[in-house]
């Protein structure tokens, strides 16, 4: 296949190889006779050659230009063939885009609307541009009628100012406020700036929580009804001890005094008088403990050396735990193991020498119960890594495992079976002292081998 350039040459190159034959003579001496007449016959062929031969030429240029037309036809149907492919690929895939959008914008539209607690958006002109289903029904009014209009405008008892939703979008940083009315409504409101395409706006999350904290603070009351009947409990048990004495006391100088037969001399009375006046302290002691407990819910936690802390509280179990019948706290012997260098610990002093007094206490009884020939309680203090470490292990009476599971539960605890432990031999408030105050641990171990050891972490910091 030839282009039209190259026929044009050869065109060129024949033309001018019949014209340079014979150029020394006349170019016409072919059509002419030896007379100089003219040759009609062969001008005749001669012009039909030529135009055979250029009719020739002609045809075989609209041949090849068919040809061409035909091919640039063919490679335009393949275009167009292509480009209409294409336009219907990207139109489907526009269309499964597009659905897949309004899919996701639906998704998101059901989430916002099904969101249990109440949610405004705003733009930066503070108007409301989004209003869920909550805030409809929390204020009676419909969407349609919010929209565009600043938020004070539409909700005016909202708890939020102006100064706060500004220092939100200024800041960026997410705040959160706490509205309530006690026992009547709780509200969580948070509010945090939100970046969409460069404009900026604000979404606010109004959360009624008010059935939530009333259920809590039930649990918080039944707590402290709990902590209240434990303490009243072992105070009545420890205080009826010194009184049963004393009284015990008082009926024996009675009997003595008005038995005729046998008079009871003057040391035998003294010495009852003593008891009975001993057994007062001992009752007026736990009493004023007692005081001081309730009293020390007015402090604030400051550093206080846990070894001296711990001293006093053995000091102060000697004072108030002593069965005149039975036996005397400072029978028993009290070994201390304090480590070296111990820092000091924040804590409410008051509180945590009343965690230490209940677990003598209860080291105490144990060994009251239990025959023992050397009664002795063992106390260590060190320090592991960030925490605090507090031993008390004595060798009475063990818990049993039942008794173990009940000795921090609360008074009110749930339970398909009757308490193992006493409600005056729990620790649930001392427990919660460590847990809750001090953001401590807690835990007993006990077998008839290595006796009872309470274990207590306090954190440094």
């Amino acid at each position: 296949m030839y282009s039209d350039p190259l026929m044009k040459k050869w065109f060129a190159a024949l033309v001018l190889c019949s014209l340079s034959i014979h150029t020394y003579a006349d170019i016409f001496w072919r059509f002419r006779n030896p007379d100089g007449t003219t040759k009609w016959q062969w001008v005749a062929n001669f012009s039909s050659s030529v135009l055979i031969l250029t009719l020739l030429i002609v045809m075989i240029f609209l041949i090849l230009a068919n040809r061409r037309a035909g091919r640039a036809n063919r490679e335009l149907t393949d275009i167009k063939s292509t480009l209409e492919d294409r336009v219907a690929r990207r139109t489907a895939s526009l269309i499964e885009t597009t659905e897949a959008l309004k899919s996701r914008e639906q998704y998101i539209t059901s989430i916002v609307e099904s969101m249990p607690l109440m949610l405004i958006g705003l733009n930066q002109n503070m108007e409301v541009i989004q209003w869920n289903r909550v805030a409809e029904s929390s204020t009676g009014r419909p969407i349609a009628s919010v929209l565009g209009k600043k938020l004070w405008d539409a909700y005016p008892a909202i708890t939020l100012t102006p100064e706060q939703v500004s220092e939100v979008l200024q800041t960026r940083k997410t705040m959160t406020i706490k509205h309530s009315q006690r026992d009547q409504y709780y509200f969580d409101i948070t509010v945090y700036a939100l970046t969409d395409k460069g404009e900026t706006g604000v979404v606010i999350l109004v959360d009624d929580i008010t059935k939530q904290m009333k259920a809590e603070n039930k649990v918080s009351e039944r707590d402290k009804m709990s902590a209240m009947g434990e303490l009243a409990s072992a105070m009545a048990y420890d205080i009826n001890l010194p009184l049963q004495s004393i009284l015990s006391s008082l009926d024996d100088a009675q009997a003595k005094l008005s038995n005729a037969d046998i008079l009871a001399t003057k040391s035998e009375l003294l010495a009852t008088l003593k008891n009975a006046r001993f057994s007062g302290k001992q009752a007026s002691a736990i009493i004023q403990n007692l005081l001081d407990l309730a009293s020390s819910h007015h402090d604030d936690k400051s550093p206080a050396d846990i070894t001296r802390l711990m001293d006093e509280s053995i000091s102060l179990a000697d004072t108030l735990f002593t069965d005149l019948s039975g036996l005397r706290f400072s029978d028993i012997k009290i070994t201390r193991h304090y480590h070296d260098g111990l820092p000091q610990i924040p804590c409410y002093y008051s509180e945590l020498q009343q965690v230490f007094v209940r677990l003598l206490r209860n080291a105490f009884h144990s060994l009251n119960n239990l025959e023992q020939a050397n009664p002795a309680i063992n106390v260590e203090i060190s320090e592991f890594y960030d925490s605090l470490w507090i031993k008390i292990q004595h060798n009475g009476r063990p818990l049993t495992p039942l008794e173990q599971e009940d000795i921090f539960q609360p008074f009110f605890s749930i339970s398909e079976r009757e308490p193992a432990c006493p409600v005056e031999q729990r620790l649930s408030y001392s427990y919660f002292i460590i847990t809750d105050h001090h953001r401590g641990q807690m835990s007993v171990t006990s077998d008839e081998k290595f006796g009872t050891c309470f274990n207590i972490q306090l954190p440094l910091v």
